[in-house]
Parts: C-alpha cells; structure tokens; sequence
C-alpha cells in the first residue's frame, strides 16, 4: 500500500528542513521563496518498537517496517488558486497526496525571509485553507455544469452525482473544509474521483519552540479539535543524527517530535499495522482499519486471499509474553480465525491458504 503525505505550507516556514529531517535527505533549504520547485520525495519508516521486539523474539534475520512517502511541496503563496506564484503546479502535486501536514511558522528569526508582514499563525493556516477550497470550489462548479447536461440526457446516476456535488459547493461556500464532514460511502465514491483539496485529511505542525507558541494559538486548536504538533524543526533537524546522550549535552530534545509527526500523519489515514514475524523476517504490513483477515492476506499476496482458508493469530503483546509461539500454543493464546474476523492494531498473523 503506498501512502503520500504532502508537507505544505507558505514559502520559508521549514517545510524543506522538516522533510530534511524526516527523510535525512538532501534537499535545497536556501533561505529564498520557492527553493524547492520540484517535490522532493522520500520514503520513510514508521517507527515501531513491535518490529524491534517480536524480531528479536524470533531471532529475525532482518526487519521490514511500514513506510511512508513524504512529498516536500514548494511554498503557496495567497492567489495560489488563480496561479500565482507557482500556484497551478503546487495545487496538481498536492492532489497526488493521500494527506496533508500543513506547516505553520512560530518561530522569530530576523535572518530567514518571512513574506507575511507579521507572524500570524492562523493568518497562514487560513491562506492555506483558503487557496485549496478556492480550487475546489472551480473544480466542483465545473463538474456541476458537466452533470447538468448528463442529467439533460436522462442518465440516471447523474442524478446522485448532481447531488453530491451540490453538498460540497454547499459547503466550501459556506467557507468550511469537506474533510470535516461525515460523508456516506455511495458519496465517499463519488466525491474522491474529483481527487478534491479539501478531503484530504491533514495535521498542523506548529514550528517553534513553546514558547514561540503564543497561548491562544493553541487554544484555537484545542477549541477546534485539530490535531497539532509542536516541534521547533531546526532542532530536531540538528538532533536526528545524535545520540540521546550527545542531544542531553547540546541542549536539544531526547525525544523527536518528528517521530511524532511521522505516527500521527500515518495514523491520519484510518491504517493499522497488522505483523508477520518468523527467522527469515519481521515485518509490518499496513491495511485499512477495518479489515478482514482474507484482506490481510491480500495484502501480503493476492493468492492469500482469493485461496484463504483461516488464519492463525495472537495480540504482539501476547505473544511476547508468552516467549514465543510453541508456548503461546501450549496457553492456549493463539486463535484460529475464519473469513469473517476483523484484524485488529498489533496482530500478528500467520495466513494458512491453498494458494
């Protein structure tokens, strides 16, 4: 499964030096507008102490974590939507994205570029907000126009798109985000063909010290129920090739925030980590929550599923515990399960299948 987080935010906030960061890729981090043209991209590994633990317990030969793929996006700027700056191509590399950190600056730095004429947390999340419901909006009346002739020609499913569609203009003119509204799954269908801006699911770094960080700004996330974190990413950035011990020396944070960032914005798209574990390999595999153990199979090989026949499983946890499987099997702690179970966060799977 391939998951693309795209890091957004106006130019000169830290987006290229939070990408540096996660990835420990070189990219341009010039202190001008613009810097990075084209997305620079990097997969990353989505940190997980089940892996380190049930590979040591089975003695595995390597370890395979889940990843993700983070997309460093040039800087948008106020007009984006109408092409300004390089508002048209920023606009096509995040609808390629499955989800969104939105980068905002906390920091005061007289020596970086600021082009805002203050420090306005919410005055840039706004823009940004702003800018993609502005694109979505010309992207919906366009297609709105399009289903009136289809409706004209008495094609039925026009009818429920024409619907659908009205919704979202409803509610990007009302001035709100389509990501902040339940939606059926017969709508879910239809809206994502239109890849919209503002469905996408996103997260806030505030990029800062705490201090940088002023109190109503969080209590503006807070009352919003928006999910935020604080990391001041020049530090992090200078800690992640560090030791603990080396960060405790320097001043700089024993624990990494961008670890943080790297959970939440993979936890942003309704995933969970199912794990296989033996002397060869363990590894995590990524499924949608919800899941059904075929599913999982699926996930590992298409044969699994389509020849599945039942599935062997046991919490990490549990089976850590127990000192491995003969002893989980002599508890009575492993569970054999059909077609219908729903995989749970942290299984650790063993598919049998006549493939």
């Amino acid at each position: 499964m391939s998951l693309r987080i795209g890091i957004v935010g106006l130019p000169n906030v830290g987006k290229s030096t939070l990408f540096q960061a996660i990835t420990k890729k070189q990219v341009a981090r010039e202190n001008y507008p613009f810097c990075t043209i084209d997305p620079n991209v990097g997969v990353v590994a989505v940190p997980d102490e089940r892996v380190d633990r049930l590979a040591e317990l089975t003695k595995s030969a390597k370890k395979i974590y889940a990843t993700v793929e983070f997309v460093d996006i040039a800087g948008l700027v106020a007009g984006a939507s109408k092409g300004e700056g390089l508002g048209n191509k920023f606009l096509a590399n995040i609808r390629e994205v499955d989800a969104i950190v939105y980068v905002l600056r906390c920091f005061k730095n007289e020596n970086i570029v600021n082009t805002q004429s203050k420090i306005d947390v919410i005055g840039q999340k706004d823009i940004l907000e702003t800018e993609l419901a502005l694109k979505d909006l010309e992207t919906v009346q366009k297609r709105i126009e399009s289903v009136e002739k289809e409706i004209r020609a008495q094609k039925k499913e026009a009818i429920k798109e024409m619907e659908v569609l009205q919704k979202a203009l409803k509610i990007l003119q009302d001035g709100h985000l389509l990501a902040d509204f339940s939606w059926e799954e017969q709508e879910k269908k239809i809206i994502n063909n239109y890849q919209l801006l503002t469905m996408k699911q996103r997260l806030y770094l505030l990029n800062g010290s705490k201090e940088d960080v002023l109190p109503e700004v969080i209590e503006y996330f807070k009352s919003k129920k928006i999910t935020y974190i604080i990391a001041n990413i020049l530090d992090e950035f200078d800690a992640t090739e560090m030791s603990i011990e080396d960060r405790k020396i320097f001043g700089l944070p024993e624990k990494l925030e961008i670890e943080t960032l790297i959970k939440e914005s993979y936890k942003l798209l309704d995933l969970i980590n199912f794990l296989t574990t033996g002397s060869d390999e363990t590894r995590s595999w990524t499924i949608k929550k919800g899941s059904t153990a075929p599913q999982a199979g699926g996930a590992i090989h298409t044969d699994f599923e389509s020849h599945f026949i039942k599935a062997d499983i046991i919490n990490w946890e549990a089976l850590i515990n127990a000192g491995g499987f003969s002893q989980a099997r002599e508890k009575g702690l492993i569970r054999t399960e059909g077609k219908e179970y729903i995989v749970q966060d942290g299984d650790v799977i063993e598919i049998k299948s006549n493939a």
